[in-house]
Formats: structure tokens, C-alpha cells, sequence
């Protein structure tokens, strides 16, 4: 069974930091891509990153780059957002997710619709104060 749990979010002021991690089970780590979505109060659900556990490609979306960076680490079938500069507009609920796949290289619009990714993590809150 395929096993996503999500952690690190948290209340934060605006300029700092947080770290999310997503830990992954119950499947093939390297043969997967994970991505990391966010759903703020009355919008849709948007891809902010991805990775690829096979070759550690890696995307993100325009609103997050500069600022926030995902990295994997194989051994412990994890997956991190570090996020830099953090801004009012990033308040959200964060949700990891994975989808069998290899390099996202060329792949962007992968992460452009979530319904791509069949797995999903039950979310982490976090907020932005101004």
C-alpha cells in the first residue's frame, strides 16, 4: 500500500523558513516522481515542485523558484521543500504526491495537473503572517 506522510508545516512570519518532508512506503522510491502541490482556502489545487527519484530532476513552478528548493533522499525514501523567503501568498495546505515515473526532464506539464499523481499525502498546514 502506498503510504504518504507529510510534516514540518507550521506558522511562520513572512521572509522566513520552513522545511516539509514527505515520507513515502509501500512502494519503489527510485521508480517515482513526487510532487509537492498546495491548496489555499477557495482555490484550486496548484504543483509548486517535483522531482524525480530516478534521476533527481527537478521542477518548479514560476510563483516558487529562486525561493524554494526539493531535494530526495533515496535512503530514507523522503522527500524535502525547503522554502526560503516565505510570503503571505504562500499559505496553504502542502501535499506531497507520486506518480510511477522516471526523468521529469521536459515532463513539466506532469505537475500541471494533479490528477496525474494517484497517490496522495493527507496535507500540512502552513501560514504566512504578515
Amino acid at each position: 500500500e502506498v503510504q504518504l506522510v507529510e510534516s514540518g508545516g507550521g506558522l511562520v512570519q513572512a521572509g522566513g523558513s520552513l522545511r516539509l518532508s514527505c515520507a513515502a512506503s509501500g512502494f519503489t522510491f527510485e521508480n517515482y516522481a513526487i510532487g509537492w502541490f498546495r491548496q489555499a482556502p477557495g482555490k484550486e489545487r496548484e504543483g509548486v515542485s517535483c522531482i524525480s527519484n530516478s534521476d533527481g530532476s527537478t521542477y518548479y513552478a514560476d510563483s516558487v523558484k529562486g525561493r524554494f528548493t526539493i531535494s530526495s533522499d533515496n535512503a530514507k525514501n523522503t522527500v524535502y521543500l525547503q522554502m526560503n523567503s516565505l510570503k503571505p501568498e504562500d499559505t496553504a495546505v502542502y501535499y506531497c504526491a507520486a506518480v510511477p515515473w522516471g526523468s521529469i526532464v521536459g515532463s513539466s506539464w506532469l505537475i500541471s495537473t494533479p490528477t496525474n499523481f494517484g497517490s496522495w499525502g493527507q496535507g500540512t498546514q502552513v501560514t504566512v503572517s504578515s
